[in-house]
């Protein structure tokens, strides 16, 4: 199998970042110390859009804190669902590996959909990307598909003790579960165990910022 660039060549031009920098003084330097970032396409039917309170309205109280973890995620969820899109498009890749990239493009997508309808105006713009190849040659995809989503994994997980709003909890507790499962699948497809250990460790938003700061992926 190619080995891939680590994701930590990836840079995300601060846009993430752009995100934590709109959490209170306070309440960023907590949530960047403590933690250690898709459903599927139900996640944006209309039970789950009708959990969670849109950002945008006027008469919803939304903690900082909470609007920038959503953004944040928006980020990460921008940077894979393009990576897959572009993947089936010009990948055409066959067999489990097709099947893998196809459905998880919708799940992506879903994600995608979902956190823009709940942060509204608040939501980030998405970010441009250049996948330098990885998306049209197999053993890179399945390389690069899996350091997404044993990041993602560590991301939505290095961010759920942060959450203020429940629904949002709520929210993010139904997007992680799937992440693992793409990560258990292409891990699958890898040959590689799926689940290696009892346990698994969280990232910080410190941790992922720095992750995907370097690679070109994401150019503007």
């Amino acid at each position: 199998m190619a080995v891939l660039p680590p994701l930590e060549k990836l840079d995300v031009d601060g846009a993430v970042r752009e995100a934590a920098d709109k959490v209170d003084g306070h309440t960023r330097a907590s949530f960047l110390r403590r933690a250690g970032v898709g459903a599927g396409a139900v996640v944006g039917s209309s039970a789950f859009l009708g959990a969670l309170p849109s950002i945008a309205g006027a008469s919803t109280k939304v903690a900082k804190s909470d609007v920038a973890i959503l953004n944040y995620a928006l980020t990460l969820e921008y940077l894979e669902a393009a990576f897959y899109a572009e993947a089936v498009s010009e990948g055409r890749f066959g067999g489990n590996v097709g099947k893998f990239a196809k459905i998880v493009k919708a799940h992506e997508a879903a994600h995608v959909a979902f956190l823009k309808s709940a942060l509204g105006s608040a939501a980030v713009a998405k970010p441009k990307f250049d996948f330098k190849g990885t998306t049209s040659d197999e053993a890179k995809f399945k390389a690069t598909a899996q350091v997404l989503e044993d990041t993602g994994v560590a991301a939505y997980l290095g961010q759920v003790g942060n959450i203020k709003s429940p629904k949002i909890l709520l929210v993010a507790g139904s997007i992680l579960p799937i992440e693992a499962r793409h990560a258990g699948w292409i891990r699958d497809i890898n040959g590689v165990p799926g689940a290696p250990k009892a346990f698994e460790g969280a990232k910080s938003m410190n941790q992922i910022l720095s992750a995907v700061k370097g690679t070109g992926f994401i150019v503007s």
